[in-house]
This record gives C-alpha cells, structure tokens and sequence, in this order.
C-alpha cells in the first residue's frame, strides 16, 4: 500500500474539517454581541457548616504538638478524630511564581500573626484557588501534624511521615472564606528568628547581598547558577547588625535567572527551613517581595591598598601539617570565644590533609563569636606583601567568617583595632562539603611594622552555623 498517499489523504481530511470548524467559529462569532463575552465575577460565599461545628486556632493545635513531642519525642504526630472540626487560617504563600510547590502556607491573624502551619497537597497551582491572603478553613478529620524538614506541617499521615492530601479531596478538605484580608507582614530582624516564627509572612529591613555576590563583572542570579542543583542559596546580610541569613529561591521559579540587585532594602516572605531542618530559610512568593530601592549599600569599609603586591619571599606561611591546637597555641596562635562558649577552632584532618576547623553545629551557642588569630608577623623587613589563605565551606547555611589585620594587636581581640580585609570568603553546598577554593592574593603592602592575621566564625545555633576548613595561610612579598 501507498502510505504516502494514504498520509496526504489523511490530512486533507482534517484540513477540510479544520476549514469547517473555522467558518463554524467565525459565524457563530459574528452573531454574538460584544457585552457576551464579559467575564462574570467570581462570587464566594462562605462555607455552610454543619450545625455542631467546631472552629480551633493553629496555635490550638501546635500546642497539641508540642506536647506530644515532650511526651513521645520530636518525631511525635498528632492525628485528628473528630468530625466537623475546622482548623482557620490565612494564605501567606502563593505558587504563582513556581517558588512554592504543592504546598501553601497559612498564619493566624491578617496582622501581628503568633502561629504558623505548612499545609501539603496534592494540587498545582494553588494560587489561582487559595490566593494571598484569602481566608481558608480546613476540615481536620482524619488529618495529622508533625514537624517536617523544620517546621510544623499538616498532611495525611504516611508511615512515620506527614505526606500530601490527596487531590481528589480538595474541595471537601480545604474551604474558602469570601475574605480576602490585606496581610501586614511581621517585622522582625534576623537575630530574632525562632521555630515560633517559621511559617509567618515576615519583614526585614535593612538587608542586601554581599557585595561578592552582586558587584562586578559576574552578578549571581537567584538560582540560575550551574551549581544551582534544587535551590539557589544567597547570603542576606544586615545593615544594622551585619548578621547573615539565607534566601532560598527555587530552580523552578520563574524569576531564578534574574540577577540579584544590588541596592539594599527589605524582604518580605516567608520565614521557613532548608530541607534538612537544621538551618532557618527565607522564601519569597514572587520578587516583588524584594524592595531594594537604596542605592546606597553598607559594605564594610576594607583595606585597600594602591600599588602592586606580591613578590618570591615567604614571609610567613602556615599549612598546619602534623600540629594540633595546642602546637599552636603553643607557637603565638590564639583561639578565643568572646562570647563566654566552649566552641572554638580545631585542628581537622582529610586523606592525610589537616587544616584549622570550626563549625557552630549543634553547639547551642546562640551567638557565638570565635577568632583564630596568628602569631605576630614581622614585615619591616619586606614589601609588596600579598595574603592568600585557602577555604573550604561545608553545610553551607549563611557566610559567617571575615578575614581581618591590624598592626597594633593590645593583646585582646575585643579590644584590638581591626581593619576587615577584601576577602571574598568561598560559599560551599547547604548539605555536604564543598571544595577547598583559594582566597587572594589580598594586597596587604600598605600596613607595616608587626601584623597579625585573624578570622572571626560568627554566628548561632539555630542559625547560621557553616563550618569552614582553613588552610595554607601564606604571605609572600619582597
């Protein structure tokens, strides 16, 4: 047989059928008048309730989680039995932008919110049914909350998990309210985040990028980087506190390519935790919720040095072969944590390689502030003098070690006069170890006399807790 024939007499069929249906369309078009076509609003009435109804308040019911994680531990469940029980709550999240998936966050109160939920199921989108700010109810029956990746979470329990409510369920689970509130989000500052405040709409004032990751020739994105595996992790740091905390953006958001701005302003977003739930996340709904209008940023004042640097001498070098803190400690180094803790730097080791180490991970210290400080280094007799040192950063959750010099060390690290160096301090994966990755050389020509070197880990747990591996610390010069 032909197929040939068989394959254009096939689609001159369907292309008289498609000539048909166009003429149909275009006559049936030229009967109907304009005013027809208007959309009708969208009218929601609120729910009809049974008469014995019960209405109970998220913070109703983390309460109930609460106390059965003190009793039975922080894997604890709560499963809801009771008909007719509606749980009430507002829509702080929106998957409009694809930063959120199958999942939408609800808090208590419009305004001044005290208690937050993570409410999973299995529906996408979800903005066009429970948008920002509308007020939903949700039938409890059946349902369970536990704490998953970090936070409270609402679902259908799977095993030992919270997993998502069926989609076939939706419309009988979840109920909309005819009120749409205005959402005033929570002003908070980032020594303030808690487990009490993860899943509210919040607002930061006074925040921008780090500088390494918006200034020059090659500005991060939000999470259109290679490395960008699931989530794109940027660095917020603070103008008022110079604390740091991480924005978490999603590689299917529709805005992961855009570049970071580079002004300073506020976030507003959702205060939440990274999917291990060691580590506190912030997560827009879209954007918008970026206002940085400042054009003036608050980068640290560093040393900047004119002139060129570098030469074939080694004036001081340390790669911290067969020592231990003490040897150290013992040759003029100092560890020290000024704020009252027992965290301080270690001596690592990796496949026969060791290094200076610290991680705040499960220290409980809540800040915690530790510098490492060399010995004095001699430069009077050298010039030109360039730093470089080798970092690696591992369960990256927020950059927390800065690089410093002074020339007039009192012997107290708090009393000292620092001058912060331009040390582009490597970022590393929020979930492993990431590479050792050279830092420098930093032009440090222009301080003479004795020096000292120093890098401050600060930071808190909860909080950012990164832990950072420091090796091969090397001045050079003439």
């Amino acid at each position: 047989m032909n197929t040939t024939k068989k394959y254009y007499k096939m689609n001159s069929i369907n292309l008289k059928k498609l000539i048909s249906v166009l003429v149909l369309a275009v006559t049936i078009t030229a009967c109907v008048q304009d005013d027809d076509f208007r959309t009708p609003a969208l009218v929601i009435e609120e729910p009809d309730f049974p008469e014995n109804s019960t209405f109970v308040q998220i913070g109703g019911i983390l309460g109930d989680l609460a106390q059965a994680q003190n009793d039975d531990g922080p894997d604890a469940k709560v499963t809801f039995e009771v008909a007719n029980q509606y749980l009430e709550g507002y829509v702080v999240s929106s998957d409009k932008a694809g930063n959120f998936f199958e999942e939408f966050v609800i808090q208590n109160s419009p305004s001044s919110p005290t208690a937050g939920l993570r409410v999973l199921i299995d529906v996408n989108p979800l903005f066009t049914s429970y948008e920002f700010g509308r007020k939903v109810f949700i039938d409890l029956e059946g349902l369970s909350i536990g704490t998953e990746n970090g936070v409270a979470t609402l679902g259908v329990l799977s095993g030992d998990e919270v997993d998502q409510i069926p989609s076939f369920s939706q419309e009988e689970r979840i109920l909309r309210s005819s009120e749409v509130a205005e959402i005033t989000p929570l002003e908070i500052t980032f020594e303030e985040f808690s487990d009490d405040l993860t899943n509210l709409y919040v607002q930061i004032n006074n925040v921008q990028f780090n500088r390494n990751d918006v200034l020059g020739n090659d500005p991060l994105t939000f999470a259109g980087e290679p490395s960008d595996e699931f989530d794109g992790e940027r660095n917020l740091e603070s103008c008022d506190t110079g604390a740091t905390a991480v924005l978490s953006t999603s590689t299917f958001a529709d805005f992961k390519s855009l570049t970071l701005p580079t002004q300073q302003g506020s976030f507003a977003g959702v205060l939440t935790k990274n999917f291990f739930g060691d580590t506190f996340n912030l997560v827009l709904n879209d954007v918008t919720g970026l206002a940085f209008d400042n054009e003036n940023r608050c980068d640290p004042n560093v040393l900047e040095c004119d002139g060129t640097s570098g030469g074939a001498n080694v004036v001081f070098e340390e790669d911290f072969t067969g020592l231990s803190i003490s040897d150290l400690e013992g040759a003029g180094w100092l560890n020290v944590n000024t704020t009252g803790g027992s965290l301080d730097y270690v001596v690592g080791s990796f496949s026969g390689n060791q290094y200076a180490q610290i991680s705040g991970f499960n220290s409980g210290e809540s800040p915690f502030e530790v510098w490492l400080v060399t010995p004095q280094i001699d430069l009077t007799a050298s010039s030109a003098e360039e730093l470089s040192f080798d970092i690696q950063a591992n369960f990256d959750n927020g950059n927390i070690l800065t690089a410093f010099i002074t020339d007039n060390f009192t012997g107290d690290v708090t009393t000292t006069e620092w001058t912060q160096l331009d040390a582009s301090i490597p970022t590393g994966p929020s979930g492993g170890f990431g590479d050792f990755e050279g830092v420098g050389p930093i032009n440090i020509s222009c301080i003479d006399g004795n020096v000292r070197i120093a890098f401050r880990y600060a930071g808190a747990d909860p909080g950012p807790t990164t832990r950072y591996h420091i090796d091969n610390i090397e001045i050079s010069g003439n």
